[in-house]
């Protein structure tokens, strides 16, 4: 299968090179690394260690995450990854193994199952991807335990599914669209480290948690508002009820989300000043 790497870069001139040449290169045959508007060198680091460069000025994951899609048009199966170095790149071929199998559609490599370096993820990016996964798990049956930065997904259905979040929300989209489309999703356990270079652009300061997680539950809510769950109602007398009663849970659902997403964002902020104040 004709496998491309999709690696979506916001200044990262200090890891790129690196998370570009650790891919196995007898799996990955093309490497797509996606600048999202970087005012350093990643461009051309990465250019250097072998990848394709392809521009995407609109900041934001998903803008850059389709942009390399669209750049691959051959692709039969996509394999995405964070360019600061937080993943194995040199562990694709287990991502990659239950695709070429033909066991799955999706697969995603879970942080939280495969072993996670202490500090490599603040504990409010932890605690929403946790509770992210667990609404998923609830409204769409997708028994998952992260937001998987490290993922592959078969060319064919990912471009059916037609995507629309731009930032932050388009993990989260391609698992529950895929999911509600009835794809094949397996999770295996990932390793996960500390970024080897530069800072986070979501989980290392208050505002990009802030931003992140309204961008969760965002998603969340426009996917299932207008989405029936798949539940058998008797006709006659009662339906309406149930109805009634399946968007009431959702709406509880989102709005305990929220207040979580806002606790952990509040978390975020006393954490931060406490170490200030501190100096721990």
């Amino acid at each position: 299968m004709q496998v491309v790497a999709v690696i979506p870069a916001l200044d990262e001139e200090g890891a790129i090179g690196a998370v570009v040449r650790a891919l196995p290169r007898d799996l990955v045959r093309r490497v797509v690394v996606v600048d999202n508007g970087s005012r350093d060198r990643t461009a051309a680091s990465a250019r250097a260690a072998g990848a394709e460069v392809v521009s995407e000025p609109r900041r934001g994951y998903g803008f850059a995450c389709m942009a390399g899609v669209a750049a691959a048009p051959e692709a039969e199966v996509f394999l995405f990854l964070d360019g600061d170095g937080s993943d194995f790149p040199e562990d694709a071929g287990g991502l990659l193994e239950p695709i070429l199998a033909g066991r799955a559609d999706l697969v995603l490599g879970s942080r939280e199952r495969g072993g996670m370096v202490e500090g490599a993820l603040p504990l409010q990016a932890r605690l929403g991807n946790r509770l992210a996964a667990w609404l998923i798990g609830v409204l769409d049956g997708a028994r998952i335990s992260d937001l998987a930065p490290f993922k592959a997904v078969r060319a064919e259905p990912l471009r059916a599914l037609g995507l629309r979040e731009c930032t932050y929300g388009w993990t989260i989209e391609l698992i529950v669209r895929a999911a509600q489309a009835g794809l094949a999703l397996e999770e295996i356990p990932a390793r996960y480290r500390q970024r080897l270079a530069g800072e986070s652009k979501v989980s290392g300061t208050l505002s990009g948690t802030i931003r992140a997680s309204a961008r969760i539950l965002v998603t969340l809510a426009r996917l299932h508002w207008p989405y029936r769950l798949r539940q058998h109602t008797p006709a006659g007398r009662g339906a309406g009820g149930s109805s009634t009663a399946i968007r009431g849970t959702r709406r509880q659902l989102l709005a305990s989300a929220g207040m979580a997403l806002a606790a952990g964002a509040a978390l975020s902020w006393w954490h931060g000043r406490r170490r200030r104040t501190t100096g721990a």
